[in-house]
């Protein structure tokens, strides 16, 4: 084990191992604490895909850790349907630039990652925290260090839950990831898989606490057939073709991004260490615009560029004032994704009837809005992020 570490990373998720590898690659010595059990051999699939911009791709790309082409299909059109006959449809070919995102498979991601850090020199693999001058904190929502920092993790609950599989579709996806907003408050996407050409799609549908348990309790030719009505019939037939996932809905933020560790010495001298949080252990948003892990991936990005700028070689990585700036900066962009986020759910949850035609005038007056939603396409693309 290396006899010190200039930063200490406690979760060995993808943000987690992400930033391990952009620190590594700036000749920084880590450490990534991975408590995680191992993989079980139930057979049960990892059904999480995410949906990844452009700068995440480039984040990831740097590392060489981007998965293959197979598990990393481009989107090329977003369409949206609201309750009403409302609908916003993005295009890739609109924008004269990359595909709008790419859907990326979870497991093939997170192995990518995996095989990279045990190929890296600079980080080392622990089953608990060590000295560092800096510790990063990865550990998702429910984060514990978060919990032994004292930090308030102010969370505004939504009564939704997410459920989550994967369909075999009858019709091609045409790489177009597809949401639906209903009129009993749940909003369903599908997300596509398998490479261009692919049938396959990802589900996330954001269900009212009251709907839950009937579709849980529903079998698999059930839910492809709740499905199939809810997505209007879309891809045609459809089929469930793995495992389902739940879990419930919050937006929430970290009032506190940093501070000294806890008992260290004091700030300015030479054994002095802080923390900082980053990716879902500092805020968690609403999925249905896919900005979750694309936020944490930002995050890591502009630490890392902090931690390696011109001014940063005159300070100590336990430097308060620099970690604020961190925080400062990753609040200011956050602010108006989280308030975007909240009140598009709010309004979508809420079944009075001149809400619902309300939100429908909104959809169709964004599509024909022109330079506003080439801005709003290029700010989720990760362009300008």
């Amino acid at each position: 084990m290396a006899s010190e570490f200039d930063v200490c990373i406690r979760g060995a998720g993808i943000v987690g191992r992400s930033l391990a590898l952009l620190l590594a690659r700036e000749r920084m010595r880590v450490a990534l604490v991975d408590t995680a059990p191992a993989p079980s051999n139930s057979g049960h699939g990892d059904v999480r895909a995410y949906a990844l911009n452009q700068l995440s791709r480039e984040v990831l790309q740097s590392v060489r850790s981007w998965p293959e082409a197979q598990y990393a299909t481009p989107v090329t059109r977003m369409d949206v349907y609201g309750d009403q006959g409302g609908e916003v449809h993005f295009d890739a070919a609109q924008q004269h630039s990359e595909p709008l995102n790419w859907i990326v498979d979870v497991p093939a991601l997170e192995a990518q990652l995996a095989a990279a850090v045990r190929y890296q020199p600079m980080v080392e693999t622990v089953g608990s925290p060590v000295d560092a001058a800096l510790t990063v904190v990865c550990e998702g929502k429910h984060s514990r260090t978060r919990e032994e920092f004292g930090v308030e993790f102010a969370t505004i609950p939504y009564h939704q839950t997410a459920v989550a599989t994967r369909l075999r579709c009858e019709r091609p996806h045409g790489q177009a990831a597809r949401q639906w907003f209903s009129a009993a408050g749940d909003i369903l996407a599908f997300l596509p898989l398998g490479g261009p050409d692919g049938h396959e799609v990802a589900v996330v549908w954001s269900l009212p606490v009251s709907q839950v348990e009937g579709v849980k309790a529903l079998d698999d030719a059930g839910l492809a057939m709740a499905l199939e009505s809810a997505s209007q019939g879309m891809l045609g037939q459809l089929t469930v073709c793995a495992e389902r996932a739940a879990w419930p809905l919050q937006q929430s933020v970290a009032r506190q991004w940093c501070g000294p560790m806890p008992g260290s010495a004091l700030q300015g001298t030479a054994r002095a260490q802080s923390w900082v949080l980053a990716g879902d252990s500092a805020h968690a948003v609403h999925p249905l615009a896919g900005q979750g892990l694309n936020l944490g991936m930002a995050d890591i990005a502009a630490l890392a560029r902090l931690l390696t700028s011109e001014d940063a070689r005159w300070r100590r990585l336990s430097d308060l004032r620099l970690l604020r700036r961190y925080e400062r900066e990753r609040k200011a962009r956050l602010a108006p994704i989280g308030l975007a986020m909240d009140s598009i759910q709010q309004l979508f949850t809420r079944p009075e009837t001149p809400l619902q035609s309300l939100r429908n005038w909104g959809m169709r007056g964004f599509e024909s809005s022109g330079p506003l939603k080439s801005w709003v396409t290029r700010q989720a693309m990760g362009v300008n992020f």
